[in-house]
């Protein structure tokens, strides 16, 4: 079994998969009379449909005990789906390249500093949600509408990835 070396969480590590959406290093420009700063368009949501609405909801995640073994990614075909951290705790990211399938060999493991959040494009496929703490809030925006958007793929036992943040 493969073991996942984790990455720090970059916008040029990432831009493979998605957006990193974080405030660090990136332009804004002042509005509100000069008492605030807006950091602009940081990620896109993509829809696959004109009647797609961009919705936002909060995941209240619980963690699962490490190190994991990766069985399975899922994938949104018809949308973008971004999470950010709500409570500032770092979180773990598990990506592989849009295809019919993943690859187990090109999987790539993320870890957000608690301050970036990430927008997974159109069919990215990815591990749910991986919080480090025992409970986390993130703030998810993503699609509704009508059709399937979320494949899941689970590997062979010889695809099996292992994912441990305490090496």
């Amino acid at each position: 079994m493969r073991s996942l070396t984790i990455e720090p969480l970059s916008k040029e590590a990432f831009a493979p998969f998605g957006d990193v959406i974080e405030t660090e290093g990136s332009d804004f420009f002042m509005i509100n009379n000069g008492s605030t700063r807006r950091y602009h368009k940081l990620a896109t949501v993509q829809t696959a449909q004109p009647e797609d609405q961009a919705i936002i909801s909060i995941f209240s995640a619980e963690s699962l005990e490490m190190p994991l073994t990766i069985r399975m990614l899922e994938r949104h075909p018809l949308g973008s789906q971004a999470f950010i951290p709500l409570l500032g705790n770092p979180f773990l990211i598990v990506v592989a390249p849009v295809g019919d399938v993943p690859v187990s060999g090109s999987v790539r493991a993320f870890l957000s500093n608690g301050r970036q959040g990430i927008n997974y494009h159109r069919g990215v496929w990815h591990h749910p949600v991986l919080t480090i703490e025992k409970r986390d809030d993130f703030l998810v925006v993503d699609r509704s509408g009508s059709g399937n958007n979320c494949d899941e793929y689970f590997f062979n036992e010889d695809e099996l990835l292992l994912l441990n943040p305490h090496q």
